[in-house]
C-alpha cells in the first residue's frame, strides 16, 4: 500500500508538472511582464521601505487595470526575536473593493507559526534561507480592475526595513472563469467540551460527535469556488497525541468525513521525528520535547485535489477525538472564489498571542503538587 500511495503522488506530480511544462511553451499574447519592487529610485542601494511605525499602514502593490501576480518576495528587519511576525499584517484587496480578500498576519501566511524562523518548502509558499527570513509566494492572483497589496505594523515597534518583489502580468483581459484568491486567518486557545481531556478513553467512554458543533474553524465560505489549502499550526500542552482529531468539510449540501488531522495531513501513527517536505503536504515544523507535547506546523496545499463548491464550504477540525484537547490553534486557508469577497475579521494582537511554552520544569512542578496531595510519601512512584 505505501508503494501504490507512493507511485499515485509520483504520477500525479508528473502529470501536473507535464501540464505546467506544456502551458509554458505556448507563447502569449498582448501579456506583458511587471513589477512593483522597494528597488531605491534614486539608483542607489538602499532597496527597501524604512520606519514603518507601529500602527502605520503602507500600501506595497497598487495597480489598475487587468491583470495577474505571479511570484511575491518579502523580507524585513529586525529579526523575528525582536520584530514579530505574528503581529505584521498583510492585506489583499481585488477589483477596486474596499474590503480584503486576504487578512492575515504576514508570518503564518508565508509559513512560520508563533513568530518562530525556520524552513518551510512547498510548491505554492515558501521560508526560505537565511532561517526563513526570506517569504515567498507562487500562488496567481488574478484582478480584473486592480489590484493592492497593504501591510500593517501592529507588532508594537518599528519595521527598520521591508524590502519586496511582486511580479505580474498585465494583459487585456483574464482567462475565462479565472477566480480571486482569498486567505484567512484564525486562531482559537481550544478547551475539552466537557472539562476533561479524554484522549483515548483514558477517563471513561468519549461523547460522540457526529455534527462538528465544537470543532476547530479553518474556513467558512459562501459563494462558488475552489479550495487549495492550508497551513496548520498546533501547540500542544500535553504530551498526548491530539492527531486523532478528524476534520469534518462540509460543502454544499455534502460532508466529507476524514479519519484524523494525520490523515488529513498524509501522515501516519502520529507526528514524524524530524521535519519533512513535499510539494504539496509535509511537517515544516515538529516538537522536540516529550511525547507530542510543544508546538509543530502541518500543511497540505489541494493543487492536484482542490475541492470545489457552488454554495457552501465550511472546513472544521476536532482538537483532539471528540474535541476533549485543550490546544493553541491556528491556520491560514487558501482559496479561490468566482469573485472577490470579503472575509471575517481576524483575532486581535492579544487574541493572536502565542501560548507560552510548557517544558520539564513545568511537568516537575505539577509532580511535586502531585506529591503533595498524597502526603509526600518517599516511595511515590507517579503510576
Amino acid at each position: 500500500m505505501k508503494w501504490t500511495f507512493l507511485l499515485i503522488m509520483i504520477c500525479s506530480s508528473s502529470s501536473l508538472y507535464a501540464q505546467e511544462m506544456t502551458e509554458l511553451s505556448i507563447i502569449k499574447q498582448q501579456v506583458k511582464s511587471k513589477r512593483i519592487s522597494s528597488y531605491d529610485r534614486s539608483g542607489d542601494n538602499h532597496d527597501n521601505l524604512q520606519h514603518i511605525k507601529h500602527g502605520e499602514k503602507r500600501v506595497i502593490f497598487d495597480v489598475k487595470g487587468t491583470g495577474i501576480i505571479q511570484h511575491i518576495w518579502i523580507t524585513m528587519g529586525p529579526e523575528p526575536a525582536i520584530l514579530s511576525r505574528n503581529d505584521i499584517i498583510i492585506r489583499m484587496y481585488w477589483d477596486g473593493q474596499a474590503y480584503p480578500s486576504v487578512e492575515s498576519p504576514i508570518g503564518p501566511f508565508f509559513g512560520q507559526g508563533w513568530n518562530e524562523s525556520y524552513l518551510f518548502t512547498s510548491a505554492p509558499l515558501a521560508a526560505t534561507p537565511t532561517d526563513g527570513m526570506g517569504l515567498v509566494s507562487y500562488f496567481a492572483m488574478p484582478f480584473e480592475k486592480g489590484g493592492r497589496i497593504e501591510i500593517e505594523n501592529q507588532s508594537g515597534r518599528e519595521i527598520n526595513t521591508l524590502y519586496f518583489y511582486v511580479d505580474y502580468v498585465e494583459m487585456k483581459q483574464l482567462p475565462l472563469h479565472a477566480g480571486r484568491f482569498h486567505a484567512w486567518y484564525n486562531k482559537q486557545l481550544t478547551g475539552p467540551v466537557d472539562s476533561v481531556e479524554n484522549e483515548h478513553w483514558m477517563f471513561g467512554p468519549g461523547k460522540p460527535n457526529k455534527t462538528g458543533k465544537d470543532n476547530y474553524l479553518i474556513a467558512d465560505i459562501k459563494g462558488k469556488g475552489h479550495f487549495v489549502g492550508v497551513n496548520y499550526y498546533v501547540h500542544s500542552p500535553t504530551p498526548y497525541w491530539y492527531g486523532e482529531g478528524d476534520d469534518m468539510i462540509f460543502v454544499d449540501d455534502n460532508v466529507l468525513n476524514g479519519t484524523g488531522t494525520e490523515d488529513y495531513f498524509n501522515t501516519s501513527w502520529g507526528a514524524p521525528q524530524a521535519p519533512y517536505a513535499t510539494p504539496y503536504f509535509g511537517y515544516a515544523r515538529v516538537n522536540n520535547d516529550i511525547g507530542f507535547l510543544g508546538r509543530t506546523h502541518l500543511y497540505r496545499f489541494n493543487i492536484a485535489d482542490p475541492i470545489y463548491f457552488d454554495s457552501l464550504f465550511r472546513f472544521t477540525i476536532e482538537h483532539g477525538s471528540m474535541n476533549v484537547l485543550t490546544l493553541d490553534l491556528a491556520s491560514v486557508a487558501y482559496w479561490y472564489q468566482d469573485k472577490a469577497s470579503p472575509v471575517p475579521a481576524i483575532p486581535d494582537a492579544a487574541a493572536r498571542k502565542p501560548q507560552p511554552m510548557i517544558g520539564p520544569s513545568e511537568i516537575h512542578r505539577w509532580r511535586n503538587e502531585w506529591r503533595k496531595s498524597k502526603g509526600n510519601n518517599p516511595t511515590l512512584w507517579g503510576n
